[in-house]
């Protein structure tokens, strides 16, 4: 595999990842999580099986289904899988007012971290995969080192002064 991509060969630039497609063991609690604690809406619902969740009115953003995960148990620390899935949002305010949400309902926080274009918190949710909410920052406050690269860090996040932006 070449190391860089021909310009003629990369992703157009408005290319973004339109949807995640999770396997879950209990559907109703996983849409409770989905739902009730992130705001996501049901737009489709197939029975006991499948659901389909979205922001802003579009078709979903996130799937959930059963068909081969019914009941199941999480996959084992060490193993491959999806790490978390990120949920970008347009704002700070937007962001603490959904950490105030993970918080009221009991959600433990893992993680939280400031990494200069960002500020992210991280979460599990009910089938104990990975989830990000997060922020970015306006690209020109991003900071870039000489070569022009972009500097990302793993900097502390003062999750206080984060909630304070919620209403």
């Amino acid at each position: 595999m070449p190391e860089t991509l021909a310009p003629a060969q990369l992703a157009p630039a408005a290319t973004r990842v339109g949807h995640v497609h999770l396997k879950v063991a209990d559907l109703d609690r996983a849409i409770g999580f989905y739902r009730d604690v992130l705001g996501f809406e049901v737009t489709v619902r197939y029975g006991a099986q499948a659901a389909f969740l979205a922001a802003g009115g579009y078709h979903h953003h996130i799937g959930l289904n059963t068909w081969e995960s019914a009941g199941a148990t999480p996959p084992p620390p060490g193993h491959t899988g999806l790490y978390h899935t990120a949920f970008l949002y347009a704002d700070r305010k937007s962001l603490a007012e959904a950490v105030r949400r993970v918080i009221d309902a009991g959600i433990p926080i893992d993680g939280k971290a400031d990494h200069n274009v960002s500020e992210a918190v991280y979460l599990r949710d009910p089938d104990q995969n990975g989830v990000e909410l997060y922020r970015d920052r306006p690209e020109a406050e991003w900071r870039r080192a000489a070569d022009g690269n972009l500097v990302m860090v793993n900097d502390p996040l003062d999750l206080g002064a984060l909630l304070a932006e919620a209403r």
